[in-house]
């Protein structure tokens, strides 16, 4: 009897039986594989199992803009605000994505948009990667606006931290606190003059405040942050955008993925426990307006340059659950 139902059943079946290591697991759930994700299931995988990157097929899902995946795990259990080994929730990774329909798929089903305090939030995630629609989304809903992350910087100060002015603006409108410092004592004006975004502390400060920030001399405020430490992830994402101007293809895409590269490389930057000397950084400028220049150089950064320390260690860049 048990051979002829063997003859009889599809071969995928019994292969799809056995359940997936991490990595097997993070390959499948991020090409979207559906009938896979429901073998497995079927199988006896557990909703919330975590694979090698990301983290659960949910957290793949939000992070991919899947919304089926995404169903397919809530309606066997899934835990809608698990969190991964970074304390990234699927909010905070559709935030950090700018997958809007998936971030708002969560909403209505219950995802948690405010974290406890000293924790890092969705809105400081679509803030840092300059998710405007996610950002005005979130704040719609509620989010606080005054999060502060676990080395106690604010919202606010990531927009600055970046040079977003437009986000910056919008939450000084909606009453952000201007005054947070973090662990080392910095504070938004700080980060804004350190990287000498006059336009952005000139709306941080009342005017004798920063009258009296221009007066001060230049070393007072420390070296420039905005340069961002190099990852193999985001030096082949340059690659291929490089390859993509070249054909003329649209950049969209890398885009998007350069932005949460560029963020994750900031969050680890700012949780690390003690400063690294010497590490190559890269710098970037550029342009929304098509046909407008990038200019992209690597620049050696200063020994001395005092990095955030977090409330505990994160794996390295580039590495560990976190890295993309």
């Amino acid at each position: 009897m048990i051979i002829a139902l063997a003859l009889l059943a599809p071969p995928a079946v019994f292969a799809e039986a056995k359940l997936p290591d991490p990595a097997a697991f993070a390959n499948a759930m991020e090409r979207g594989d559906l009938e896979r994700a429901a073998a497995w299931l079927d199988a006896g995988l557990p909703p919330d199992f975590l694979g090698s990157r990301i983290g659960s097929g949910l957290m793949i899902g939000a992070w991919e803009g899947k919304i089926e995946l995404m169903r397919l795990f809530i309606s066997r259990g899934a835990d809608i605000n698990q969190a991964n080994a970074n304390g990234e929730t699927a909010l905070t990774l559709a935030a950090w994505r700018g997958n809007l329909e998936a971030a708002r798929w969560l909403v209505e089903r219950g995802a948690r948009i405010n974290v406890p305090a000293r924790q890092w939030s969705p809105l400081h995630y679509a803030v840092l990667a300059g998710q405007t629609p996610v950002v005005d989304y979130l704040i719609a809903e509620g989010a606080n606006i005054n999060a502060l992350s676990t080395n106690g910087s604010s919202v606010l100060m990531l927009a600055v931290y970046e040079g977003r002015q437009a986000l910056a603006q919008k939450l000084i409108d909606l009453g952000a606190d201007r005054t947070p410092r973090n662990d080392w004592g910095d504070g938004a004006l700080e980060w804004a003059m350190r990287n000498n975004n006059l336009a952005i502390a000139r709306i941080l400060a009342e005017p004798e405040q920063f009258k009296a920030a221009l007066n001060e001399p230049r070393e007072k405020w420390g070296t420039p942050t905005g340069s961002l430490a190099m990852s193999e992830e985001l030096q082949a994402l340059l690659a291929m955008r490089g390859t993509l101007q070249e054909r003329r293809m649209t950049t969209v895409a890398i885009d998007r993925r350069i932005a949460a590269e560029r963020a994750r490389i900031i969050r680890a930057r700012l949780d690390q426990q003690a400063p690294t000397a010497h590490a190559t950084t890269l710098e970037i400028t550029a342009s929304r307006q098509p046909g407008q220049a990038q200019s992209i150089r690597l620049v050696p950064a200063p020994a001395n340059r005092k990095v955030v320390p977090g409330t505990k260690a994160k794996a390295a860049a580039g590495k560990g659950q976190g890295g993309r």
